[in-house]
Parts: C-alpha cells; sequence; structure tokens
C-alpha cells in the first residue's frame, strides 16, 4: 500500500536520534501552485488525492495558510481542513472556523469538517480507536467525507497526543508531515511515539521564532525540518487583522497577555491572578501608563475586575479586550510599546516578526514549579527565560528598533533590562542539555552535547533550568555538590559498600533457596540455657 511503501522511503533516508542534522536551516519555495486539482494531481488511476489539514486553533490554521501560499505542499485534487476544538468545554467555546477573521482562510480550502462532530460525544483530547476498530474507523470516515479510495494525506499538529494521533490511528497507511505553532516545536517530544507512526512522517514545519536554532521535535525519527517564510505568515496575519473587529485601545499602550495556566495545573487560581497584577506593576513602574490586557478566552472575568482595580489604584488607565483575538492582530491594530507575558509564544512572534519591545515575568516561578521534569512546557519556559528581558529589573532594552514611550502625557520610561542573552552554539547547546534532561531515552544522542553544556556554561543563572536530583539520576556534570565530590573514590566508603553488598547477596541467597524449599527463612532463635538441679 502507499503508505507502507512511504514507511521504507522514510527508513532509508533517515538516521534514528540524528541531532546533527541540517535540514531546520531550509525554507519551503513556491516550487508548487497554492492549488493545484485535475488530472494533474492524481497519481493513483483515477482516484482523487486528498490532503486533511487538521488545526485547532486560529495561529495553527494560519500557520497553515502561510505554507499554503508558498507552495510547501505538494499537489492534490481536494484539501480538506478539520477543525478541532480541544477546549476543556468545547460547547462553550467557538471553534476556530467560528473565530474572528477565520474567512480570509477559508478560501484556502474546499471544505472545512468538524472533528468533534465526527467522534461525537467523545472529547477529542481524550478519545482515540481501539486498534482492532482503526479499519472500522478509516472505511466510515472516508464514507462520511467522500474520500473515496484515493490515496489521503494527513498534516497535523502535536502528533504525539489526541487529536492528532488519534487521526493518525484512523489513517494508518497515510504519509504525515507535522507542523509546529508555538515553541513546543524545539523540545523533545513528550512521549515515546509508536515507531508504527513516527516512521510515517516526513517533515515538520515550523515558524523562524528563534532564528538559527533547530527543532528537536521528532529528532529521534531523523525527521527533517522546514521553515515556514516569515513574510508568507506575517501577510497571512495581515490579512486576519482586516478581517477582525476594531480594537478599542489606545496606540502605543503596554499589552499584557494572559495563558491561563491554572488550566494546565501549573500555577492556582489565586497565583495567576498574582502573577497578571505583578505585570500590570511592573509595566506601570516603567513609566506605562496606558495598558492593554488581553486576558485567555477561557480565563475568569474576575481576573479582569482584579486587574482593573488594582490600575485605578496605581492611577493607570487600563483596557481589557473582551473579542478573542490572536495577540499578533492586536500588534498590528495597536502597535503597543511593550509587551508582557510569561512565556506566550506571542512574545516571540512580537519580537521577532514585528520588533516590539518585550518583557517576560514569572518564568523564574515557572521553572521551579513545572513537574515532572520533562513537562513539555519546560522548553518554552527556558527559551523565553534565557532570551528576553526581565521587566521587574532595570535597564535598557535594545532587543527592538524604535522608542519606548507609554502616550502623550505620561512620564519617561525607563526601559527593560537587556540582559546577557545566549546565542549560537551556546543557545543550541542549552536546549540540547535541557532536551536529554527531558527525554533520555528518546533523545539519548544527545548526551555528549548535554555534557558540554553542563561542564561549560552551569552557573547560578543557568542552574535554574535543571534540577540536581535530575542530573544526579543521569549521572550528568553538576549531579553533587564538589565537597562530596570524594566520596565515590574514598577507601573506606568503598570498603562499607562492598561489605554491603556481600550482606545483601547472601541474603538474597537464602531467599532464593527457600522459596525453592516452599519455606521462609526465620532468624535463628538463641539456644535455651540448660536448668541443671
Amino acid at each position: 500500500m502507499a503508505g507502507g511503501g512511504a514507511r521504507r522511503a522514510g527508513d532509508d533516508r533517515r538516521t534514528a536520534g540524528d541531532s546533527t542534522r541540517t535540514a531546520g536551516d531550509s525554507t519551503c519555495t513556491a516550487g508548487e501552485s497554492p492549488r493545484t486539482t485535475g488530472d494533474s494531481a492524481r497519481t493513483v488511476g483515477d482516484s482523487p488525492r486528498t490532503q486533511i489539514f487538521l488545526a485547532s486553533t486560529l495561529y495553527g490554521a494560519a500557520t497553515l495558510a502561510a505554507a499554503l501560499d508558498t507552495g510547501c505542499f505538494s499537489p492534490a485534487d481536494r484539501r480538506l481542513l478539520l477543525v478541532a476544538n480541544t477546549a476543556a468545554v468545547p460547547e462553550t467555546t467557538p471553534a476556530l472556523d467560528e473565530a474572528p477573521g477565520f474567512a480570509p482562510l477559508r478560501a484556502r480550502f474546499d471544505e472545512v469538517l468538524s472533528w468533534n462532530g465526527t467522534i461525537s460525544p467523545f472529547h477529542p483530547s481524550g478519545w482515540s480507536p481501539r486498534p482492532d476498530d482503526a479499519p472500522l474507523w478509516e472505511r466510515h470516515l472516508r464514507l462520511l467525507w467522500g474520500l473515496g479510495a484515493g490515496p489521503v494525506e494527513l498534516i497535523v499538529e502535536s502528533l504525539q497526543v489526541s487529536p492528532a494521533h488519534a487521526v493518525a490511528l484512523c489513517f494508518p497507511d497515510a504519509p504525515l508531515e507535522v507542523y509546529a505553532d508555538g515553541l513546543m516545536s524545539y523540545g523533545p517530544t513528550r512521549n515515546k511515539l509508536d515507531p508504527l507512526v513516527g516512521t510515517r512522517v516526513r517533515r515538520l514545519l515550523h515558524l523562524d521564532l528563534v532564528p538559527g536554532l533547530r527543532p528537536l521535535l521528532l529528532g529521534e525519527f531523523g525527521v527533517p525540518a522546514e521553515l515556514v517564510p516569515t513574510e508568507a505568515f506575517t501577510k497571512v496575519l495581515a490579512e486576519l487583522a482586516d478581517a477582525t473587529p476594531p480594537v478599542t485601545a489606545p496606540e502605543g499602550a503596554a499589552l499584557l497577555l494572559g495563558q491561563y495556566l491554572s488550566a494546565l495545573d501549573i500555577l492556582t487560581p489565586e497565583e495567576e491572578e498574582r502573577l497578571h497584577v505583578r505585570m500590570l506593576r511592573g509595566a506601570v513602574a516603567r513609566g506605562h501608563r496606558a495598558l492593554v490586557f488581553k486576558p485567555h478566552p477561557a480565563a475568569p472575568a474576575r481576573w479582569s475586575r482584579a486587574l482593573e482595580e488594582e490600575a485605578g489604584r496605581l492611577g493607570a488607565d487600563l483596557t481589557v479586550l473582551d473579542t478573542p483575538m490572536l495577540a499578533e492582530v492586536v500588534y498590528q491594530r495597536i502597535r503597543p510599546a511593550l509587551v508582557v507575558g510569561c512565556f506566550s509564544t506571542a512574545l516571540l512572534t512580537a519580537r521577532a516578526f514585528y520588533g516590539l519591545r518585550v518583557a517576560r515575568t514569572g518564568t523564574d516561578l515557572l521553572l521551579e514549579r513545572l513537574s515532572p521534569y520533562q513537562n513539555s512546557n519546560r522548553v518554552p519556559v527556558t527559551l523565553v527565560d534565557a532570551l528576553l528581558p526581565e521587566l521587574e529589573d532595570g535597564g535598557t532594552d535594545v532587543g527592538a528598533e524604535g522608542v519606548d514611550g507609554p502616550g502623550a502625557d505620561g512620564p519617561a520610561v525607563s526601559t527593560v533590562t537587556e540582559a546577557r542573552v545566549p546565542a549560537g552554539e551556546e543557545l543550541a547547546g542549552l536546549l540540547a542539555a535541557v532536551g536529554f534532561a527531558m527525554q533520555p531515552q528518546v533523545l539519548p544522542s544527545l548526551r555528549p552535547a548535554a555534557e558540554r553544556y553542563l561542564a561549560a556554561h552551569l552557573d547560578d543563572r543557568t542552574r535554574r533550568y535543571f534540577k540536581r536530583r535530575r542530573l544526579t539520576a543521569l549521572a550528568l556534570p553538576g549531579a553533587l555538590p564538589s565537597p562530596l565530590a570524594f566520596l565515590p573514590r574514598n577507601p573506606a566508603v568503598r570498603k562499607v559498600a562492598r561489605r554491603a553488598r556481600a550482606v545483601r547477596r547472601r541474603l538474597a541467597g537464602r531467599a532464593g533457596r527457600a522459596g525453592k524449599q516452599g519455606q521462609t527463612v526465620k532468624p535463628t532463635a538463641p539456644a535455651k540455657p540448660k536448668v541443671t538441679a
């Protein structure tokens, strides 16, 4: 079958776990027309070729649109957008095809389908077909969506979890392409992926959020990475901005980004509310008096009220954006003087794509709080903490062009700090060290790079990115404090250890012999003293 051939071809060109691949520097080019229909796209008899694009966010759909506009995908007879609403309560949260600004994206697809409606009443994030049911689901979906017997290609995000993993299981012979719409693409695959799925992936498409840095995602399968051109992506975002209702907020204000971290069990609701207040106070302390808060669409309304009360106490003017929209749309509408957030991908798009001043806050708390260590948010938090300045430090931010000002009647602004930012090999080494510490079994080839980085760069600032217990378990540099490093080589300690191992072996041998005889080993009772007359 076609899928099996794709897997064999993939095996011939891949080296599993290759961390030195250079395909991450390649960029999609307009080698194919954005849409090719008819017989030219058909390769298997008269069966039409169908491409199914799975998306759960408007940001992801915009990434797909940019990739389509630059000819990143092969010709196809039909292109279907499969929408998955992964909100905790999908019935109360609009899907991406109902969001403001979606209309310009709609024209790039022949049809828009609902994954929620297809698998109802199951939730997209918690359902996947049983192995024995996968052929039945493929037959059902081919009939339901009119796919016929023709070849199918899947373009999905977050392949390691549902709904992407579920869709991949429903079409076991379909080749896969993965696109990344955020910072998580730079981290390792969050859990071990079935080789029958991972070897079907032909490439990883991602945005150039951190120029020069190569993603670790799916590196264990040697999947090459390609860049979606930044110009095409910002052009699509401009289309979204034109189709979005006007933003009633002052231009040049400081923009505060909410993420709803308590829904991920990273922070408590009270801690996240205090984090938002911390953002507001930090922006006001830098001289900004006009502020805009963009809450997460599912965040409680009381957080906005708490910020409004704090802004009134500080004498600042706060505008809360009630209409759900991408942060990038807000960038184009009000051109904020400063963008403040925790570890949102929007911080990197503001800096890399729009040249805006940015600042982070709360990453120190999250680096300490994320658990377990292999939490998939660790790499985004680490990159934001390493690359962006801290809001609450004084100094000068020279990371973007332009003047940072609060408005016509505000005081002069003390901008955010320019901290020492790792770049080039140091940044790649940090990513390799964190990635290996997160998933040593998935990316064992990263151990040498992790050891080199830790031996050369582990200090008071970079130690926050690692847990000493984790380093100890993996036998990496920095695992033991130097005063205790002599213990493994101390003769007395080694003698005690040998005796302890010998005793343990004797006890294990006695227990084994007793087990064969169906008896238990009991301690020998002391002999009773003889009683003489």
